[in-house]
């Protein structure tokens, strides 16, 4: 299963595809006992999917039966051991993928000329993705972090890794002699090639960075590096050979603190423009002004969920969950109609936001 949305992968999932590109979502749950029913549920919205490919005559026999065979295969691929909190399948012609998000969605098929991509796009930008570069003198890992955890990513030339006649860099570690493996002029080419990858890797899904390893190994990085230098050092070594959750509890603390960071920053931006007459808050507002490219910053608490129904196309007005019109992640959608006209995107805290009832925004004019 997905679970990282780079750049590319987005705009390859956006391109148009032949009728029908099948998107099937279906919350998740994590924990005993609300995951019981998710196996049943899940396989009920592919049948649902598949019905609907049968019911429709815009599609002929072949696709129709390509299309079920691609839904069979991704729903035969799905861990539900390691479910999220939702879990998106799109499948085309000749082709499935299988999501797992961070972030509840609606229960919901779409039959399209592209998948539907906004509840990705919503799950990314609340989980706050960063990198972790763990470097040691013969290997440097790369990690994909998020809300509560990092995993190791195979992305780029990562992980790089360094072989030489009668060298140990644990030995070298242990025995205290790590200033001169770090001044070896090859651990120097190294640490240099590393940088580049990262340079790389950072070209194609730019977050922030965090770099752990030992003082000697960050100091010789600043030296060599470039993007290495508008990352945050942590003096930590062993993680370029460590386990996930290590690497975890060794960012944990600066993330954290971050995370907090951004919060002051947004509250404060947000009171500013109450002042400046730039406020926008309740989701009929917000809805308007992202369709007019009018938001700068959109701040959203985590677990905002709100259903509404679109009143004569002009506003949008409560509704009841399951009922024919309602839009269930209008949230989602507004998160991604402000990210696609260059908004700044903030998740923060439930509470954060005050009497903003779960949103609000800076608005350019």
């Amino acid at each position: 299963m997905e679970h990282a949305l780079s750049t590319a992968t987005l705009t390859g999932l956006r391109r148009p595809r032949p009728y029908p590109a099948v998107s099937v979502l279906t919350p998740t749950h994590r924990r005993e006992p609300d995951n019981a029913q998710d196996r049943v549920r899940l396989r009920n919205v592919v049948a649902e999917a598949k019905r609907q490919v049968e019911a429709d005559p815009a599609v002929p026999r072949e696709r129709r039966m390509d299309v079920a065979r691609q839904l069979d295969q991704a729903l035969a691929e799905v861990d539900l051991a390691h479910a999220e909190d939702g879990l998106v399948i799109y499948a085309a012609p000749g082709e499935h993928q299988v999501w797992s998000l961070a972030r509840p969605v609606p229960e919901r098929v779409v039959l399209s000329d592209t998948f539907l991509t906004r509840n990705l796009v919503s799950a990314q930008a609340a989980e706050r993705p960063f990198w972790v570069l763990s470097v040691s003198a013969d290997r440097a890992t790369l990690w994909n972090g998020g809300t509560d955890r990092v995993s190791e990513a195979l992305a780029g030339d990562f992980p790089l890794a360094r072989s030489r006649d009668n060298f140990d860099a644990e030995r070298q570690e242990r025995i205290g002699d790590l200033p001169s493996t770090f001044q070896d002029e090859d651990t120097r080419h190294f640490l240099r090639a590393v940088d580049t990858a990262m340079s790389a890797v950072l070209r194609d899904d730019e977050r922030p960075l965090y770099v752990t390893g030992e003082p000697a190994a960050l100091s010789v990085l600043d030296q060599v590096g470039s993007v290495i230098k508008e990352a945050v050092h942590l003096p930590h070594g062993g993680l370029a050979h460590g386990t996930p959750e290590a690497v975890w509890q060794a960012v944990r603390p600066s993330v954290t603190a971050e995370a907090h960071k951004i919060t002051d920053t947004v509250v404060r931006a947000l009171e500013s423009a109450r002042g400046h007459r730039a406020f926008a808050a309740g989701v009929d507002e917000l809805w308007q002004s992202a369709r007019e490219g009018r938001v700068r910053l959109l701040a959203v608490e985590e677990n905002f969920r709100v259903t509404v129904r679109d009143d004569s196309g002009d506003h949008l007005v409560p509704a009841v969950s399951g009922d024919i019109d309602a839009r269930e992640d209008v949230v989602d959608e507004i998160v991604e109609q402000c990210l696609e006209t260059g908004a700044d995107v903030r998740f923060v805290p439930d509470g954060a936001l005050g009497d903003a009832d779960g949103m609000a925004a800076v608005l350019r004019y």
